[in-house]
This record gives C-alpha cells, sequence and structure tokens, in this order.
C-alpha cells in the first residue's frame, strides 16, 4: 500500500526524514522535491561500465539553464532523506512530464534504510530551460510485507551530492 500524504507527515522524524520539509509540498499520497543547483554531466562521448566516467560539474544559474536532447544530466534533489520500515519510490512530477523532462532513466525505486539525496538522471526531448528549486519530482512510500534487511552500507549510502554511476565497483567484486 503507498501512504497517504498525512500518513507521510504523521511519520516524519519516525519512519520518514525530509530535511527540509515545507508542508505545502505534501500531495494527497506524495511529497515534492526539488532541484538542487548542481548538475553533473559525462565528459566522456563513450561511457565505460567498468570504470569510473570523468564528470564536470555544471551550476544552473538564476536565469536558468537550457538542456540539449541526447543529453544525460544527472541532478540531485535539494532535500535529504531517510526512510525506514518502508520503501521509497520517486517519480518526476506530471507537469515536468508535460514538457518533455525525464526526471530518472531507470533508478526511481529506492531501498528500505536509504539516507541521502536522490540523483536524477535528467534528460529531455526538445530543448527546455530548468531552474534550481523547481518542484521537479515526488517521493511516495510503499508498506512493505515481511522480514527484511535495511540498505546501509551500498555503493550510493549516505551521499553527500551528485553519484555519477559506480557500476564499475560491482566489476571490481567479481574480480
Amino acid at each position: 500500500m503507498i501512504l497517504s500524504g498525512l500518513e507521510i507527515e504523521k511519520r516524519l522524524g519516525k519512519d520518514i526524514v525530509i530535511d527540509p520539509f515545507e508542508r505545502r509540498r505534501l500531495n494527497p499520497n506524495s511529497y515534492n522535491l526539488t532541484l538542487a543547483r548542481e548538475l553533473l554531466v559525462y565528459d566522456e562521448p563513450i561511457l565505460d561500465m567498468k570504470k569510473p566516467n570523468a564528470t564536470r560539474q555544471i551550476e544552473i544559474p538564476p536565469e536558468g539553464l537550457v538542456l540539449e536532447t541526447n543529453k544525460l544530466y544527472l541532478g540531485r534533489t535539494a532535500e535529504y532523506t531517510e526512510t525506514y520500515n518502508l520503501v521509497p519510490m520517486l517519480e518526476g512530477r506530471s507537469s515536468i512530464g508535460r514538457l518533455g523532462m525525464f526526471v530518472h532513466v531507470t533508478a526511481g525505486f529506492g531501498d528500505i534504510g536509504f539516507c541521502g539525496f536522490w540523483t536524477l538522471e535528467i534528460s529531455c526531448i526538445q530543448p527546455i530551460r530548468i531552474y534550481a528549486g523547481v518542484e521537479i519530482c515526488q517521493i511516495f512510500y510503499h508498506t512493505i510485507q515481511g522480514e527484511f534487511e535495511e540498505y546501509k552500507k551500498g555503493k550510493y549510502q549516505n551521499n553527500q551530492g551528485i553519484q555519477p554511476s559506480l557500476l564499475y565497483k560491482d566489476f571490481e567484486r567479481k574480480n
């Protein structure tokens, strides 16, 4: 089952941490998260799964930044979240999708126990001007049934910013 907005608010400080939290961004069954000012872009024309790929940081200026098509931008939520005893999920807002902007390529599923900022895999169908602080996505929470182990030591746990792919670490473990 998905938690209602009122249940999300009731569980703040217990199973759910959203920092900062503003009640006006609470929806009937989700909470709107905002886009932070910084983005990462990959510098290499061909990305390699087995190695770290070079990135560079860019900032969204106050007048906005026009995103190009066929390019991946890694962003992050301005809000730090923690989730316990629930499965957090992230989806782009419909208003963002109706402008042809994708907020995450495939990674909208969080783990029980995840603590950190959400990295967003942003792309667009046509050029679009974006702004820091826009309510870009929504987090919602599923209950879970059965025993589980919390996510405590994964590659992306306790991140402090935008996380490029760390898939190469999976290949290192196999060797």
